[in-house]
């Protein structure tokens, strides 16, 4: 036993000396992370292509003390506030609005309620572009792990035709977003399309579309923070392009450790995801999605997640635009696009629309945000 104890004495004596590799025992600084440089600031010098998620919540969270500009509404929003959102967001340079919309053939209550907010904006708009991004439920389908999409013949009808239900109604109008000649189409959740050939099930909804006259870009959405070969059987030779749900909003900034580092922290993220969605899935383009603010505590009080303020006269948005600006598809005849989440996500503090002095304290940013969109992502 005696042995056993000097043996234990002599080793606890070698882990306390200091090995020569290490300089004066110490280990790295923080100068030497990775996530220790400056975000520079990107000059513009060719526009980009500006999105923004529209949010179709039914009613105006009373829990928020910010006022929009065009007071607390409902949805689906009037023909006047419509009007007046369309001026807003292009005055900050925004090309398109993404409406969500929900299962024609599962859901077809939202459904109406989401197409009547389309068509309100079809009807007062003139000259700004927008374009459809499909919620896929997988619940409502009835489609798992162990239930793939295909091996279901009516799941499988009525998914493709809720495709045919939209791109009928809306993808003919002369302001439908279009890239590089396809016509716009982004699909939320698509890493939940549960298929054991999602090739196929891609061909499928590109041939149904093409039935009707359009050729599809098809933008897919990953989880955040996930890492890009998680779901590569259900994107690689599936989708155009890929897009992270906003790191910087409410789904993706859960976590203390990346609020402290949040543009270093999304731009390597951005820039590893990028360059394998090209050079290791077929070349599939990357689409940064960014938020302008977030707040959780205001639908859920008890949150304890990072909240992103508005205190500083948006100078964290600008790094994020800036960190957007260094991982878009800026190569020779790249799509040179952007997101932002969200255009009135107000229950999350996520919106650019502009407010007005309100009752709360709460100091209004007015219209600071738009002009923020417009300085980093176009040249005038």
């Amino acid at each position: 036993m005696y042995k056993y104890l000097l043996l234990f004495l002599a080793l606890l004596a070698l882990s306390c000396k200091k090995w020569p590799f290490l300089k004066n025992n110490e280990g790295p600084s923080p100068s030497s992370s990775i996530l220790a440089y400056t975000i520079p600031q990107i000059f513009v010098t060719k526009d980009y292509t500006v999105g923004a998620f529209y949010y179709n919540n039914t009613t105006f969270n009373p829990a928020v003390k910010r006022v929009p500009v065009v007071g607390p509404y409902n949805m689906p929003v009037s023909p006047a506030i419509m009007t007046t959102h369309i001026a807003q967001a292009q005055r900050a340079g925004i090309d398109y609005f993404l409406f969500a919309y929900r299962s024609p053939t599962k859901d077809t209550a939202n459904w109406h309620h989401d197409s009547t907010l389309v068509q309100t904006f079809v009807n007062v708009n003139s000259s700004m572009k927008f374009a459809l991004a499909y919620n896929l439920n997988a619940g409502a389908l009835g489609i798992s792990n162990t239930k793939p999409l295909e091996s279901q013949p009516t799941a499988l009808a009525n998914f493709l035709a809720d495709f045919v239900r939209a791109a009928s109604a809306f993808m003919n109008n002369p302001n439908y977003m279009k890239v590089n000649g396809k016509t716009l189409l982004y699909i939320e959740a698509a890493e939940n399309m549960y298929s054991n050939n999602n090739i196929a099930i891609y061909d499928s909804i590109r041939n149904h579309l093409s039935a009707l006259g359009f050729a599809m870009y098809l933008v897919g959405m990953q989880d955040p923070w996930s890492p890009p070969a998680r779901y590569i059987d259900r994107f690689e030779g599936c989708v155009d392009a890929i897009y992270h749900n906003s790191l910087s909003g409410n789904a993706g900034l859960t976590s203390w450790d990346r609020w402290y580092v949040l543009p270093q922290a999304m731009d390597q993220n951005w820039e590893y995801s990028r360059a394998y969605f090209r050079d290791s899935m077929g070349g599939i383009n990357y689409i940064p999605d960014i938020s302008p603010a977030c707040d959780p505590t205001i639908t859920t009080p008890s949150s304890t997640n990072p909240v992103y303020p508005r205190t500083d006269s948006g100078a964290l948005f600008r790094q994020l635009c800036n960190v957007a600006k260094m991982n878009a598809d800026t190569i020779p005849g790249g799509i040179r696009m952007v997101l932002i989440d969200s255009w009135n996500q107000w229950q999350y503090d996520m919106q650019l629309e502009p407010d007005t002095t309100n009752t709360h304290g709460v100091k209004p940013y007015g219209e600071s945000y738009l002009d923020i969109v417009r300085q980093e992502f176009k040249t005038k």
